[in-house]
């Protein structure tokens, strides 16, 4: 070996060049070989090979060995690529003498003077840069910037395509040290860009550009670039003007990533730039690929919403346009037979990319620009397209109601009965790809603008969803009509459905009959989710459909059937859960037998059969409730291991011309991050989704009955809510958190726990909650942050006295972090507020985004009510670090939501800590007070209560504001709309919090004012809890004969006897058993006690039906 190192560094440049080609060779052994001696020459004499790749890259003959000697060599002297840190034995800049750092610096900037051929230039340009963007922060390549600013400026087209490479990879890298040349930059774009005769340097100008205005920090900065965008613009429509297709492509992708990335640098010439996009999407002269190109970088100007609110929205002229543009490419559509003669439902014949790409944008503009903008355009080209003579029109305008619907639902909703007639009188077109495409719109309708559409409009849809399953002529409308009705009746009320059961399941029943799969298959959905929006009324088609069902389920057997028996068992399952146990439990028992037949033969891989399976177990479980535990052990070795399976994930570096392998297969989903394109097979994902799903279905379910198998679930979910490649399944092992500790310990209280005892939950909590609170740091999506917050909130409750000081820390630092992190997110959102084109629309997004994070702060409050109930007094300590949080959420400024939640915060500290939390009274009971006359009624409810508690528990601490405290709660009780049901929680609380100035502060109230008034305000019916406690005051307070209250001569008897009767009439609503039986008592000592007369009279008081209800009661 070390001969060979000797001779491949020897003298003679062809044995070193002989071990370049045995790289690239493609016999293993021989690569390998050669890798080998690479590496060797690499550790042992790191000079000299670094030298040899230099001179190779300068002066050899071959193209291939020079462009590998490019990869090569920028694999070791730059220290980023490929994921190499410095560490890396590939690395070895570091380690070279400053002799040959000098020479290696000069032979590279010598081939690229001398390099004629692109591709490898390119390869020589990223090498320089990436060498550069570690050199130059250093000062360590002074001869580089001199170098660049002269090949930029020299008479070599190739030279300075180079230069400008280089620069605009080095913006990327570390545009900071370019700042101080941005003049001269400047003059060099502008020039490159207006006065080259080369395509191929105009374009390395534009890229140059575009990275440096994304790389300017500056809004100055930025402004000084703002005149290069007319000629940034001429590199395009030059391009185009001399047939130049494929640099206009890279002109217009260049372009794409600007408006993406830094949108409003296009603001001030937007109507301009926007136009000639337009032009090239109208152009049929040009390729179908350069017109969708313009399409693209309207489409993302219009999504750049929080770069450049509203923007878009300033060009209506331009989004009418645009949307013309997109409905006419849906217009290239073929009516060919192989659609009619489909096998399957996802058989798209005669469907161009123009057709799917304007499918894709009609959905992404509506979404980006909303209903107000999008509506007024489309219901001007609508009606025409629908009143067309060709089918192709006609088609195009109902696929447009679909793919607009989710982004104008708002809109839409509003215009129900123009939409929905639209779209129904296409079901009798004589075209059968147009009844298609009207089906299609009804089920996407169904769904997006749900369940409005359903509550008003089913005697409409349904029948004519019926009628059109009825067309055997044309199997796919038929499937088509069953699918429409999945979507219509997934958000459908039994009682909605119920009229139209007995026609809709014939229908499907029949359908289920027919000779054609895809028919057969859409019945089977539909059926299933008639079942499980119809609930009970679905038992009396039980004994029909069930034998069909069972049928398709036993004897689909072939492979072309599998898709087919798959949905009969989500079917069957769907269907036993609607009827319930005891209507499904006989067929029940033979489904399993064939399930679990299935699951012990080999399926191959790719069977859909597989998720199906997992799912109707689970359903099965969620029917049979504890008669499903025998079935466990079959059911969960498989799907822990669907649980745990891997994603199946390729890594390719992102910068590399070969596409990920099966690119085109929709089952790959690619992302780019940094400079790597990560492949993940979504359909492996899926699976695993589905399965965490399940596992937290049966610790639902089954609770202490899952006990044994929380040992494998714990350790498999846990690490899984930091699985980053798949959202579902993070949600999944997020809920799951509190089932599996809920299931320990109820089993441990049941003593149904093999002998464990209460340290198993520590154990099990201290495992769980450290890697929730974790996980929250971490977790990108407000959405799952809210549910993590949740799920650490029952983990918390159910490990209560459990959790060690060390975790209690942890949560309320994590508290601190997610209300600081939140804070930040809503001034970000505040920011785009100020924005130029900031408009209304904006404002109804943000203040969605916004409510996100109301859901968060609810969480939070959750969360420290729970410690606070749990740890009383000593969370003391933790209180006063966070309470500066808790008071700012106070503030004037903040939101009704943040406000309740804040006052309820102080209300559980006021309540748990009693005494302990009387210091806080200073800086709490003002905010109570003042919110007492807030606008909302929630807060209004909030602080009426916490009045209550400080009432209660604040003693002398209280007793200076009792006067403050009357007068604020008299204004509600008072309000002339206080009854109203928006306000009926606040009185009612605010009717409490009075009682309990009667009961802990008489002697600094007017009391025989104040108690009348209070019993005047009995009884309570709205919240159900203060009912029960205030109408049990008042029993105690007429026991003892409270003379305020019974008034001069019991004049206030009559008052207090019809608020007993309209308390007993309510039955156990308004009060507790025990306090019932006192007030019967109390009403039988009245009838002994009083006089007749004043017993009549009291008597007569009441309502006829209180006397009979108060008769019967004391009769018993």
């Amino acid at each position: 070996m070390d001969q060979q190192v000797t001779i491949v560094l020897g003298a003679d440049p062809a044995a070193f060049e002989a071990l370049i080609s045995q790289l690239m060779s493609s016999a293993n052994e021989l690569r390998s070989q050669a890798e080998a001696l690479f590496n060797l020459c690499r550790d042992r004499h790191p000079d000299a090979l670094a030298l040899k790749l230099a001179q190779v890259l300068h002066s050899s003959q071959s193209l291939e060995i020079r462009a590998m000697a490019a990869v090569l060599l920028r694999k070791q002297v730059t220290s980023s690529s490929g994921g190499d840190s410095e560490e890396s034995p590939s690395y070895i800049w570091s380690r070279l003498s400053p002799a040959t750092q000098s020479s290696i610096k000069s032979l590279l900037l010598s081939a690229v003077q001398r390099e004629e051929m692109k591709s490898i230039a390119k390869k020589l340009c990223d090498t320089v840069s990436e060498l550069a963007s570690n050199l130059l922060p250093d000062g360590t390549w002074p001869e580089l910037l001199p170098f660049m600013f002269q090949a930029v400026t020299s008479d070599s087209p190739r030279l300075q395509e180079s230069a400008l490479l280089i620069f605009s990879q080095l913006a990327q890298y570390i545009g900071d040290i370019l700042l101080p040349h941005l003049p001269t930059l400047h003059s060099v774009f502008l020039n490159s860009l207006s006065n080259s005769v080369s395509p191929d340097v105009r374009i390395a100008a534009l890229g140059a550009s575009i990275n440096f205005v994304q790389c300017l920090e500056s809004t100055a900065d930025r402004e000084r670039f703002q005149d290069l965008l007319p000629a940034m613009m001429r590199t395009l429509t030059e391009a185009l003007n001399s047939g130049n297709e494929a640099t206009a492509q890279e002109a217009l992708e260049l372009l794409i990533e600007l408006a993406g990335t830094e949108p409003r640098f296009l603001r001030r010439q937007l109507a301009d730039v926007v136009g000639s996009m337009l032009q090239i999407a109208e152009a049929d002269r040009l390729e179908e690929g350069t017109r969708h190109l313009a399409v693209e970088f309207v489409i993302t100007l219009a999504e750049a919403r929080e770069r450049a609110p509203g923007m878009m929205r300033r060009l209506p002229q331009f989004i009418g346009s645009l949307f013309a543009v997109l409905m006419k490419m849906l217009l290239d559509i073929e009516d060919d037979p192989a659609w009619h003669g489909a096998e399957t439902e996802d058989e798209d014949a005669g469907e161009t990319s123009n057709y799917s790409v304007a499918q894709e944008c009609l959905d992404r503009l509506s979404i980006a620009l909303g209903g107000n903008t999008i509506v007024p355009v489309a219901s001007e080209l609508l009606p025409q397209y629908l009143a067309a003579p060709e089918w192709q029109k006609r088609h195009a305008a109902l696929i447009t109601f679909a793919q607009i619907a989710e982004g104008c639902s708002k809109v839409m909703v509003k215009n129900l009965e123009q939409v929905v007639s639209m779209v129904l009188s296409s079901f009798r077109d004589p075209h059968p790809r147009v009844r298609w495409a009207a089906i299609n719109a009804i089920g996407q309708l169904s769904t997006d603008l749900g369940p409005d559409l359903q509550v008003h409009y089913h005697q409409q849809v349904l029948p004519a969803l019926a009628s059109a399953m009825d067309d055997f002529q044309n199997p796919r409308v038929q499937a088509h009509a069953a699918s429409a009705v999945l979507n219509f009746t997934e958000s459908c009320t039994p009682d909605t459905l119920s009229p139209y059961l007995d026609g809709i399941v014939s229908k499907l029943l029949v359908l289920l009959q027919n000779g054609k799969q895809m028919v057969q298959e859409g019945a089977l959905t539909a059926l299933a989710s008639v079942a499980d929006s119809s609930q009970e009324h679905f038992q009396k088609y039980y004994d029909a459909v069930m034998p069909y069902l069972k049928a398709i389920l036993m004897n689909a057997t072939d492979k072309s059937n599998r898709m087919l028996r798959a949905k009969s068992m989500e079917c069957i399952s769907l269907v036993g859960m609607a009827v319930g146990k005891d209507k499904f439990r006989d067929d029940a028992k033979q489904v399993m037998e064939v399930l679990m037949t299935l699951q012990g033969s080999q399926l191959e891989s790719d069977d859909p059969i597989t998720s199906y399976i997992l799912q109707a177990w689970a359903r099965l479980c969620k029917c049979l409730g504890q008669d499903f535990l025998p079935y466990m052990n079959v059911v969960m070795p498989p799907l822990l291991k669907s649980a745990q399976l891997k994603p199946d994930v390729t890594i390719t570096s992102a910068d590399t011309d070969e596409e990920v392998e099966d690119s085109d297969d929709d089952s790959i989903e690619t992302i780019t991050l940094g400079d790597k394109r990560i492949g993940i097979r979504t359909s492996v994902l899926e699976e695993k989704a589905t399965a965490c799903n399940m596992l937290g279905c049966y610790a639902d379910e089954l609770k202490e009955g899952f006990f044994p198998w929380i040992d494998q679930v714990a350790p498999t979910l846990v690490p899984l809510l930091k699985f980053y490649f798949h959202e579902e399944v993070r949600k999944a092992a997020v809920s799951a958190m509190p089932e599996l500790l809920r299931s320990a310990k109820l089993a441990v209280e049941k003593g149904q726990a093999s002998g464990r005892d209460e340290s198993y939950v520590k154990q099990l909590s201290d495992y769980i909650i450290p890697a929730l609170v974790e996980a929250l740091h971490k977790e990108p999506e407000v959405e799952i942050c809210a549910s993590m917050l949740d799920s650490l909130n029952e983990c918390a409750e159910l490990a209560g006295q459990l959790l060690s000081e060390g975790q209690v820390r942890s949560i309320v630092d994590e508290l601190k972090h997610v209300i600081t992190a939140s804070s930040t997110r809503k001034r970000e959102r505040a920011e785009r507020t100020k924005a130029e084109d900031f408009d209304a629309d904006e404002g109804d997004l943000l203040k969605e985004e916004n409510e996100q994070e109301e859901e968060v702060f609810n969480q939070v409050g959750d969360c420290l009510g729970t410690l606070i109930k749990t740890f009383k007094a000593s969370f003391l300590p933790f209180f006063d670090e966070i309470s500066i949080y808790v008071t700012a959420m106070l503030g004037k400024d903040k939101t009704p939501e943040e406000r309740r939640i804040a006052i309820c915060i102080f209300d559980d500290v006021a309540e748990q800590c009693q005494e302990a939390a009387l210091k806080y009274y200073v800086t709490y009971v003002p905010f109570l007070l003042e919110a007492c006359n807030d606008e909302n009624s929630d807060v209004r409810q909030a602080a009426v209560y916490g009045i209550g508690v400080c009432a209660e528990f604040g003693g002398s601490v209280f007793r200076p504001l009792v006067g403050e405290a009357l007068s604020r709660l008299n204004n509600v009780i008072r309000h002339p709309n206080a009854q109203h049901s928006d306000n009926i929680m606040a009185y009612d609380n605010a009717v409490s919090a009075l009682g309990k100035l009667c009961q802990f502060h008489r002697d600094s109230i007017d009391a025989a004012q104040v108690v009348p008034s209070w019993l005047s305000c009995l009884p309570i019916k709205g919240d159900l809890i203060e009912a029960k406690l205030v109408h049990e005051q008042l029993c105690m307070m007429v026991e003892r004969s409270d003379g305020e209250l019974l008034g001069p001569n019991n004049q206030y008897l009559p008052k207090i006897v019809s608020v007993f009767a309209e308390v007993l009439c309510a039955g156990k609503d308004l009060a507790t058993e025990q306090t019932a039986s006192r007030m019967v008592n109390l009403l039988r000592q009245l009838q002994q006690t009083l006089p007749p007369a004043v017993l009549a009279s009291t008597w007569s008081a009441l309502h006829p039906q209180q006397q009979l209800a108060l008769q019967s009661v004391l009769s018993t």
